[in-house]
């Protein structure tokens, strides 16, 4: 039997399976809220038989978007918007989820098929905060070195956005820890050079992330997962990497955390990554050998073959997907049948199921 298509179960919900949609930014919201675009996008997937159907990056505030055409959250007007979507898929039997994120340093800038770089405040754009004030490259705003309460204001700001999940019927949480935005920021020395205490040693670069772990586990319905997307490793000297990363988890477990999705880099601009078929897998593989903690691999994942390997060696418990999906919404269906397995079909699809 194959191991991916087996179902996944943590804390109240269990997942179908263990394909997994990231969460993909599609920099199509309209004040952060959702376009029937996101409706087509997300439920398709959902319809294409994969476990759980993650909304992109969505901000916990206005200024915490990395453009000004991103995913928000900081409303209950916003909560609403998502209803319809979170109802659908999980009208398809998978799983809905969200991550809460703010962009910190890569915020106000533009959308990429407009180039890159920032936006400035009369195109819509805003100053970024971020834990000191050293721009994430050129081109790209210096951000307003962020004051303690402001600090304290963004964590439970975070904790809102999880309320406001919930409400709107998302089953998971999922917090961005990585790829250079707020909360990696603060963990990274090559971006944190604070002085007061979250910055640092490991202990004080890991205070923010953690007080906001801790703020939303309480704030979300305990019967509900809650993951962590991690940049495992800066891949760059002196930066974040996979022995603080181990330690962070160990932290991330004490507070309730589910499950790490374990990702890399997007802190330096001209860092030097290896990539390459599943060069992000040993991440999840040590982070779960290291803390007995539930991972998702991820990265250039996109063989059945390959995404059964990860999962029957016990190197992750699930594979979370993006650019494959973009390719092939129905990409579990086509897994199925290449690993002779069952996967979930729509009926309304019947007629067209290849026997």
């Amino acid at each position: 039997m194959s191991k991916l298509f087996s179902p996944l179960s943590l804390r109240a919900i269990t997942f179908r399976n263990r394909i997994f949609v990231s969460p993909m930014c599609q920099y199509s919201s309209e004040d952060g809220l959702p376009t029937d675009w996101h409706l087509v996008h997300l439920g398709s997937r959902a319809v294409g038989g994969a476990g759980l159907v993650m909304v992109e990056a969505s901000a916990v505030t206005p200024e915490g978007r990395i453009s000004p055409a991103d995913s928000g959250f900081w409303s209950d007007t916003h909560a609403h918007a998502f209803g319809r979507i979170t109802a659908f898929i999980r009208a398809q039997g998978a799983v809905a989820g969200i991550q809460l994120a703010h962009a910190g340093r890569k915020g106000s800038t533009k959308v990429p098929w407009e180039g890159e770089g920032a936006v400035s405040a009369g195109q819509g754009g805003w100053t970024p905060s971020a834990p000191s004030a050293i721009p994430f490259a050129p081109g790209y705003l210096e951000p307003r070195e962020m004051a303690e309460a402001q600090i304290e204001s963004v964590a439970q700001k975070f904790a809102e956005a999880a309320e406001r999940a919930a409400a709107a019927g998302f089953q998971v949480v999922e917090l961005h820890m990585a790829h250079g935005y707020l909360l990696h920021e603060f963990l990274s020395p090559l971006s944190n050079r604070r002085t007061d205490r979250f910055g640092g040693s490991l202990e004080n670069r890991m205070r923010f992330p953690l007080l906001v772990a801790e703020k939303v586990r309480r704030a979300w319905p305990s019967g509900l997962p809650l993951f962590v997307r991690l940049s495992v490793s800066d891949w760059v000297e002196g930066g974040w990497d996979v022995g603080q990363s181990i330690a962070l988890c160990h932290a991330l477990k004490a507070l309730g955390v589910d499950l790490v999705d374990a990702s890399s880099g997007g802190l330096v601009h001209d860092a030097r990554i290896p990539a390459g078929p599943g060069y992000q897998v040993p991440f999840a593989e040590a982070i779960r050998r290291e803390t007995d903690m539930p991972t998702a691999a991820v990265g250039l994942i996109t063989e059945p073959a390959q995404a059964e390997q990860i999962i029957a060696n016990q190197q992750a418990d699930a594979v979370m997907m993006a650019r494959e999906f973009l390719r092939d919404p129905y990409w579990p269906q086509r897994a199925a049948k290449t690993l002779g397995a069952q996967a979930p079909w729509p009926k309304q699809y019947e007629r067209g199921r290849v026997k």
